[in-house]
C-alpha cells in the first residue's frame, strides 16, 4: 500500500488553459479564461470568488459534465479532455473516478443512508454485498453508521452531508468536487463539514476542490485559488 507521501506525488487533477465562452458577439461571456490548476492526491483546495466569476463552470469542465472550448484536463494522471475532444466513454470514467457533493444533499428519498451509498458501488459493477460492505465502512468512518437504516428525511442537515460525502467516496475517486456544500448549514456545522473534507483528503488520498463563499474556515485548506471574471489565480493572501 502506498504511504501518504507517495500518494501526494500523484496529481488528482491537472488542468491546462481551460477556456469556456458562452454566447457570441455583443452577448459573449468569457466564463473561463486560460484556467490552469494542479491538485495533488491528499490535497484540499478552496476555490473562492464572487457569483458569476466562473467557479461553477470550472467544476462542470473538470467534472467532465460540460467540456471547455479549449484546454486540457487530466484526472489521476490520465488525460481525459482536450478542448471539446474527450475519452470515448466519458460518462463511465466520470462515474468511476470523480465524486460530487453539492449544496443540497440530493440523496434518494426512498432509500436509507446505507442504500444511498451502496448504489454507487453497484452502478460501477460491484456485487451488492461488496458495495454494501464498502458503504457501511464509509458511514462508520464518517460517524453516521448508527443512522444507516434512516432515510434522508430522518437525518439532520449535517448527517445528510456526511452521507453525501460517503456516497462521493464510494467509488474510491481520485477527485471530489464540492460546490457550496455548507451554504445551507450554520457556522458550526459548516466548519464541521469543511473539516470533514480535509480529513477525507488527507486520510483517503483524494484530491478535494471546494467552491465556497465562507471565508471563516479557510485555515482548513492546503491551497486557495481565487476566480474573478473567469481568471483563476492561486492566492497567497490568507
Amino acid at each position: 500500500m502506498k504511504n501518504r507521501s507517495q500518494i501526494e506525488k500523484t496529481l488528482a487533477l491537472e488542468t491546462d488553459g481551460l477556456t469556456k465562452v458562452y454566447g457570441s458577439g455583443h452577448t459573449e461571456v468569457v466564463a473561463l479564461s486560460n484556467a490552469s490548476m494542479k491538485v495533488r492526491r491528499g490535497e484540499i483546495v478552496a476555490l473562492l470568488g464572487p457569483s458569476g466569476a466562473g467557479k461553477s463552470t470550472f467544476l462542470l469542465c473538470v467534472g467532465l459534465i460540460n467540456p471547455p472550448d479549449s484546454g486540457k484536463v487530466a484526472i489521476g494522471g490520465r488525460p481525459v479532455l482536450d478542448g471539446p475532444h474527450a475519452l470515448t466513454d466519458l460518462q463511465r470514467f466520470r462515474r468511476e473516478n470523480i465524486g460530487f457533493v453539492f449544496q443540497k444533499s440530493n440523496l434518494i428519498p426512498f432509500l436509507n443512508a446505507v442504500e444511498n451509498v451502496q448504489i454507487v458501488g453497484e452502478l460501477i459493477g460491484h456485487p451488492p454485498a461488496i458495495a454494501r460492505r464498502r458503504a457501511m465502512e464509509l458511514l462508520d468512518a464518517l460517524g453516521v453508521a448508527a443512522r444507516a437504516s434512516n432515510r434522508p428525511t430522518q437525518l439532520s442537515g449535517g448527517e445528510q452531508q456526511r452521507v453525501t460525502v460517503a456516497r462521493a467516496l464510494a467509488n474510491r475517486p481520485s477527485l471530489i468536487l464540492a460546490d457550496e456544500p455548507t451554504a445551507s448549514l450554520d457556522s458550526v456545522r459548516g466548519r464541521q463539514v469543511m473539516e470533514l473534507f480535509r480529513d477525507v483528503a488527507h486520510e483517503h488520498g483524494t484530491g478535494v476542490i471546494v467552491v465556497t463563499h465562507d471565508q471563516r474556515a479557510l485555515d482548513v485548506f492546503d491551497t486557495i485559488y481565487e476566480m474573478e471574471d473567469g481568471v483563476l489565480t492561486q492566492s497567497s493572501g490568507y
